[in-house]
C-alpha cells in the first residue's frame, strides 16, 4: 500500500513539474523573454551517488531541522556507507521544509533526503527541470521508469527528531541490543562521540547496581547488519571460493625490539627526522620487511583476474606495494591501505599508520583509503592470540597475520660449544595464500625472507633502495 501511495505522490509531482515546464517554455517562445520566479519553490534534495558502487548510506546525524535556513555548501547531514563517512552539503540556499529520514535510517542513493524551499530568485523552468532531472536520474528514462525506480528504493520513516548525540552504527547497534538510551552514556570520543568502550563501561556500572526486576518479555532479537558488517559479509562470502592454505613460522623478535628501543631515543633520531615518533611499534618495520620480500617474490603482490568461470584466468603483478592493514575500530574491522610502501622509510610508515589509525577511529576514512590493497597484514597480536588463520581479501592472493609476541626459553650454543638456556622474544607469523596460483615453496621462501629481515633488521638498511 505504501508503495502505491508513494508512486501516486511522485507521479503527481512529476506531472505538475512537466505541466509547469511546458507552460514556461510556451511563454518564453510567445513573449520572447526569460521568465523569473519570485515565489518560493520547494525542491527535493536527493542523495547523490558517492561512487564506489555504493547503493545506500546510513544517516549518522542531522545538521539541520525543519525551519532552519541553509546557505549553499552548508552541512545538511553526515552519512556512512560500508566504506566511509561523508558529509552532505546543500546545493541551494533556502528553508528546510522536511527531513525524510531519522538518524540510523538507511537512505537509498537517488531518494530524497530533505525538501528545501528556495528563497532566491530562480528560473521556474530551471528549478522544475532540475527537480525533474533529479527525480528521473541522469539516464534518459521515462516518468514511469523514474517512479518505479524510486518506489523500489524509497524507505518510509517516521518523523525526524533532533539528535545531538554522535556514535557509529556499530555503537548504536550495541546500545539497542543492550536496551540503553544513547543520552544515558557519557561519550569520551571527539566532540562527545560515544565509543564502544563508553557503552561497555556504562554496562559495567549498571551491573554493579542492585538488580532490578527482570523484564518478562525478554527474548531473541533480529538486528540488521551495520554498513561495515555488510561489507565484511560480502567480502568474506567472496573468499569462500578461494582454496586457502596456511603457512606459519616462528620469528625471533628480540633484535627487532632492541632496534625499536634505540629508535625512540631522541639523540638517535634527531639527525634523521625533525619530528620523531613517541612510540615505534613493530608494525611499520614488518611492513617494510614484507615490501622488501615482495620485490623478490612479486607473485605474492598480485591480483587474480577472473572475468567468469569459463574464461582463462590471469595474474596482474602489481608494481606498487599497497599494503592493507587490518584495524579494530569502534565501527568494526576496517582495512585502510598504506600506499607505495616500497618508497617509504620505517619512520614515514609509522607516521602514515598513525594518520590512518586516527581517521579510522574517528570514522573519517575516505573510500580511497579503503581500496586498492595488493596484500593485507593483520596484526591480531595487538589484541591477543599467537596463531591465526587469516582469510584472503580478494582479488589479493595472500594475507599475513601477526601473533602476539611472548618471552620463551631457548637453547643457545656458545663459542666453546656449550649450550645455555636464554630468554628470547618470539612471535608466530601466519600466512594464508591462494593455492590456485601460489605454491607452498614460494610462500615459504617469501615468509623466510621476511623472518630473516626481522631477525636481522640492520640488513634492511643494506638492501633498501
Amino acid at each position: 500500500m505504501w508503495k502505491l501511495a508513494i508512486a501516486k505522490s511522485i507521479t503527481q509531482q512529476i506531472g505538475a513539474i512537466r505541466c509547469r515546464t511546458q507552460h514556461y517554455k510556451c511563454l518564453s517562445k510567445l513573449q520572447g523573454f526569460h521568465t523569473t520566479h519570485f515565489r518560493p519553490a520547494v525542491v527535493p534534495y536527493l542523495l547523490a551517488d558517492i561512487g564506489e558502487g555504493i547503493t545506500e548510506c546510513q544517516i549518522m546525524s542531522w545538521a539541520v531541522k525543519p525551519g532552519d535556513h541553509v546557505n549553499q555548501f552548508d552541512a545538511i547531514c553526515e552519512v556512512q556507507s560500508d566504506k566511509a563517512s561523508v558529509e552532505i552539503t546543500s546545493r541551494y540556499e533556502g528553508i528546510i521544509k522536511q527531513l525524510h529520514y531519522n538518524v540510523d535510517d538507511l537512505a537509498a542513493v537517488g531518494s530524497p533526503l530533505v525538501d528545501i524551499e528556495i528563497e532566491d530568485e530562480i528560473s521556474p523552468l530551471r528549478a522544475d527541470e532540475e527537480a525533474l532531472g533529479t527525480l528521473q536520474g541522469t539516464e534518459n528514462v521515462s516518468i514511469d521508469g523514474a517512479v518505479e525506480k524510486l518506489v523500489d528504493t524509497i524507505k518510509v520513516s517516521a518523523p525526524t527528531t533532533a539528535n545531538t548525540h554522535f556514535a557509529t552504527p556499530a555503537v548504536r547497534r550495541l546500545l539497542k541490543e543492550s536496551n540503553i538510551e544513547i543520552s544515558q552514556v557519557q561519550g569520551t570520543g571527539k566532540d562527545g562521540r560515544v565509543l564502544k568502550e563508553d557503552v561497555h563501561r556504562h554496562i559495567m556500572q549498571l551491573s554493579n547496581q542492585p538488580e532490578q526486576q527482570s523484564d518478562p518479555k525478554l527474548g531473541d532479537e533480529t538486528v540488521a547488519l551495520s554498513p561495515v558488517q555488510t561489507k565484511m559479509f560480502q567480502s568474506m562470502t567472496g573468499s569462500l571460493s578461494i582454496p586457502h592454505f596456511l603457512y606459519t613460522h616462528r620469528v625471533n623478535f628480540s633484535p627487532l625490539t632492541l632496534l625499536r628501543k634505540r629508535a625512540v631515543d631522541q639523540k638517535m633520531l634527531g639527525s634523521l627526522e625533525t619530528t620523531h615518533p613517541e612510540k615505534l611499534t613493530a608494525l611499520p618495520i614488518i611492513l617494510k620487511a614484507v615490501s622488501e620480500a615482495l620485490k623478490r617474490y612479486p607473485i605474492m603482490n598480485s591480483n587474480l583476474a577472473i572475468e567468469n568461470i569459463s574464461s582463462r584466468p590471469s595474474l596482474v603483478l602489481k608494481s606498487a606495494h599497497n599494503i592493507g592493514v587490518g584495524m579494530d575500530t569502534p565501527s568494526g574491522l576496517l582495512v585502510p591501505v598504506v600506499r607505495n610502501v616500497q618508497n617509504h622509510s620505517v619512520l614515514s610508515l609509522s607516521k602514515e599508520l598513525a594518520r590512518l589509525s586516527t581517521l579510522a577511529k574517528e570514522g573519517k576514512l575516505s573510500p580511497k583509503d579503503l581500496s586498492g590493497a595488493t596484500i593485507v597484514v593483520s596484526n591480531i597480536g595487538s589484541i591477543g592470540g599467537e596463531v591465526v588463520a587469516p582469510v584472503i581479501l580478494p582479488p589479493a592472493v595472500a594475507i599475513l597475520g601477526i601473533g602476539r609476541s611472548r618471552q620463551v626459553p631457548v637453547f643457545q650454543t656458545n663459542k666453546d660449544g656449550t649450550e645455555t638456556i636464554t630468554k628470547q622474544e618470539e612471535a608466530i607469523l601466519s600466512w594464508s595464500a591462494d593455492h590456485r596460483v601460489l605454491d607452498g615453496a614460494t610462500v615459504a621462501r617469501c615468509a623466510q625472507m621476511v623472518g630473516s629481515l626481522l631477525e636481522n633488521p640492520e640488513l634492511m638498511s643494506l638492501i633498501c633502495h
